[in-house]
């Protein structure tokens, strides 16, 4: 069987250096997305997995860096049959002082980035026959958290496009899901999550802990996996600790 191939944005940390390490052990071909080529660079270093990982300087909200992107991935690693966005900024600012150029930013990279990468893979999909694009929501895009009117308005978005993709793409074997990540250990949350953050967090998780990128990286590898979620598109799944289906927590 030829090797898969992944084209993964936001691979420079986080959940998308978790999936491209995960998906290169399990014998994918990756290529590396990101907008820090420094970052990317230091990352592939630690990966040794020599011709089987490309890296790709890219902003996501660039349509025609990003078309020359994944046609690279195509000549160079053999095919395209797995994305992953993760791609994404946000930030915790109450409704009445979020600026609405930051509103504008964070919509242009979390929705209309996301567009922009599916649809050129799709496009190349579509020729060869079909594949699967997983997209980051986030239970902010499910649930009203607070601070959330930008970054929540994103992923909400998200999983409305990612609906939309996978009722468009089907007709073409190619298969949209998302994952909606609750809090998770990743630079981005370290970076935002003061200790207040982390206890009302804890206060609402039933599992009572933050989860690893590695854990969200599984799952986005199953929802990729042709074989595995053969019959599975146009879904949102949660890796949240339980948050989104919980009520009265238990002590």
């Amino acid at each position: 069987m030829a090797e898969r191939v992944a084209f993964v944005t936001g691979a420079a940390s986080g959940i998308g250096f978790a999936t491209a390490q995960f998906l290169l052990s399990e014998g994918w071909r990756v290529a590396l997305a990101d907008r820090d080529g420094a970052a990317l660079d230091k990352v592939l270093g630690t990966l040794a997995a020599g011709p089987r990982a490309l890296a790709l300087p890219l902003d996501i909200t660039d349509e025609a860096a990003v078309a020359k992107a994944v046609a690279r991935t195509e000549t160079e690693l053999g095919g395209l049959d797995g994305v992953l966005n993760s791609a994404g900024i946000a930030a915790d600012v109450p409704a009445l002082d979020t600026k609405i150029d930051l509103f504008r930013r964070i919509l242009d990279i979390n929705v209309t980035g996301t567009f922009i990468v599916a649809q050129a893979a799709a496009r190349i999909m579509q020729r060869r026959g079909g594949g699967a694009i997983v997209n980051m929501a986030s239970v902010s895009g499910l649930r009203g958290s607070k601070g959330r009117s930008a970054y929540g308005a994103s992923k909400g978005a998200i999983v409305t496009l990612t609906q939309v993709l996978a009722n468009d793409l089907a007709r073409y074997s190619i298969r949209v899901n998302a994952v909606a990540p609750g809090p998770i250990e990743t630079p981005m949350v370290k970076a935002m999550h003061v200790e207040a953050d982390r206890e009302l967090w804890h206060r609402y998780l039933p599992m009572k802990r933050y989860g690893t990128p590695l854990e969200v990286a599984k799952a986005i590898a199953f929802l990729l996996d042709g074989e595995k979620s053969s019959f599975i598109t146009g879904e949102i799944l949660a890796v949240d600790g339980g948050f989104r289906g919980a009520g009265v927590i238990a002590d």
